[in-house]
């Protein structure tokens, strides 16, 4: 790892033909790289690049979700490179039943209608402080970015096993982290209920 790795990562990357956003209701794009079974349904994640805390829990949590729920098929698709995405996710915990696709020419997340964003998406003040609380609450801090780029945006989808979009999030800052819970639902599937929060006493909300 080295600073040179870190500064290219915030260059911006080439320009992509972006499609439409996939709608609530529609068939799911089609592309070789990212089959959809046809006999269970599916939760897609598109992560940020592979070193962002924000991308790293919402991979944890994609991933306790495949432990429980085996009637889906989960992926997490990955635009740093392969060499580069294997080690984050090793570092990370492990994939358990997702299935990882790597597209670092960012050709499906241009498919699904996920483009570059701007500064504010990914530097605002409440960002900022969205990472610090994240390291101090939870222990998940920012890693090396060995490979990809800051400015893609994620984003998630939901499809149900005919191939139709259920549910579906473009991720509006680089902070937020899908709501599983709702993409669950949309195809029909509960989650288990969460505990309530911990209450704090060192003056944080």
């Amino acid at each position: 790892m080295s600073l040179a790795q870190e500064w290219e990562s915030f260059k911006t990357p080439p320009v992509k033909e972006i499609q439409p956003v996939p709608q609530v209701g529609s068939p799911a794009p089609v592309n070789e790289n990212l089959k959809l079974p046809s006999d269970k349904p599916t939760l897609i994640v598109f992560l940020r690049h592979c070193g962002c805390p924000f991308a790293e829990k919402t991979f944890k949590n994609l991933a306790t979700l495949s432990m429980q729920h085996p009637e889906v098929h989960f992926v997490a698709v990955s635009h740093s490179s392969a060499e580069a995405t294997e080690h984050w996710v090793v570092s990370v915990g492990g994939n358990w039943e997702v299935n990882i696709v790597v597209d670092e020419m960012r050709d499906l997340y241009a498919q699904w209608g996920l483009g570059v964003s701007n500064t504010w998406h990914v530097l605002s003040p409440l960002t900022l402080y969205k990472t610090l609380r994240l390291a101090k609450d939870e222990h998940i801090w920012n890693r090396p970015t060995e490979s990809g780029n800051r400015w893609q945006t994620a984003g998630a989808f939901a499809v149900d096993h005919t191939g139709i979009v259920r549910w579906c999030r473009v991720a509006a800052s680089a902070d937020e982290i899908p709501d599983f819970d709702a993409a669950l639902g949309s195809l029909g599937i509960k989650t288990k209920p969460k505990p309530p929060p911990e209450v704090r006493t060192d003056g944080f909300l």
